[in-house]
């Protein structure tokens, strides 16, 4: 079956332009984990699209319901058209997603109405159970999606896309593997413009359920400047050791800023060439 899977894949890669769809749990969630590449496939003209399985409508300490929901939507539409994407908002209550039937349906018809390439998506082990869920219930879908008597008002892909996952920092049961990282130090400022557009999330919510010491600055250029200092990471060994394996080293020791991914086992299983023609940007310069 892997070897079929990778088979339809190939056979059907590559056209010219690559489609992506990034799922997350909650308005903000794609953002966190792939805006860095989504800005490269957008300004090489490919598309994406982030879809966020709720509505956001729990995430705030004095805020919630619609008022919120709606909020949330408008930040994240902001954040699409800083990144150059195409965002969508389902109306799933947030802090109650489960991975049924009808919400598996939901990811099954955006995958195929995007003919999507690649599909992005959380690990099923986190601590929030939206993410977990959200991760659980796209790799449901991971065959699904191929199987025309599944959600048949919505035609079938004829290629099974490659499943990943954003990094996590999560050990049980395994902690996630860098199967291809990639160099954003140059699409960083543009995460930062998009994360900056989630106002509720990153200058009230987060701060605040995260008890984060000294508090947000209220100028809008200091508080852009807080956030992009509160967002960079330390690159570790492991993504550091992927990086020289797609970039090499030279290229790799320069890089500042990454985002790294790792493959499901679940829907197309590609060798590294194919990787390389899915992700044009590796070992640029």
């Amino acid at each position: 079956m892997r070897l079929l899977l990778f088979g339809l894949m190939s056979a059907a890669i590559l056209s010219a332009q690559i489609r992506v769809i990034a799922f997350g749990a909650h308005p903000d969630d794609c953002d966190i984990g792939s805006a860095g590449l989504a800005a490269k496939f957008a300004a090489m003209g490919h598309k994406v699209k982030f879809v966020a399985l709720t509505n956001g409508d729990a995430g705030h300490q004095t805020t919630g319901g619609g008022a919120l929901a709606m909020r949330r939507r408008a930040e994240a539409m902001e954040a699409g058209r800083r990144l150059g994407v195409e965002y969508e908002v389902l109306d799933n209550h947030d802090g109650e997603l489960f991975p049924t039937l009808d919400v598996r349906l939901q990811v099954i018809r955006r995958i195929r109405q995007w003919n999507a390439d690649i599909v992005l998506s959380p690990r099923p082990n986190d601590y929030h159970p939206d993410h977990r869920n959200t991760g659980l219930v796209v790799q449901d879908a991971a065959f699904m999606v191929t199987v025309p008597n599944v959600a048949p008002d919505t035609p079938a892909i004829k290629k099974n896309p490659v499943f990943l996952h954003y990094q996590d920092r999560f050990l049980k049961p395994e902690p996630f593997h860098p199967d291809i990282a990639i160099d954003i130090s140059d699409t960083f400022e543009k995460k930062i413009d998009a994360l900056d557009a989630h106002e509720s999330q990153v200058y009230e919510w987060l701060p605040w359920v995260g008890q984060m010491p000294g508090g947000v600055p209220t100028g809008k250029a200091e508080r852009r400047a807080w956030l992009k200092e509160t967002r960079t990471r330390t690159i570790p060994p492991a993504i550091r050791t992927a990086l020289e394996k797609w970039y090499g080293k030279e290229r790799a020791a320069k890089v500042v800023q990454a985002e790294a991914f790792e493959l499901s086992e679940y829907g197309s299983q590609p060798d590294e060439a194919l990787l390389r023609k899915l992700f044009p940007m590796v070992g640029q310069k």
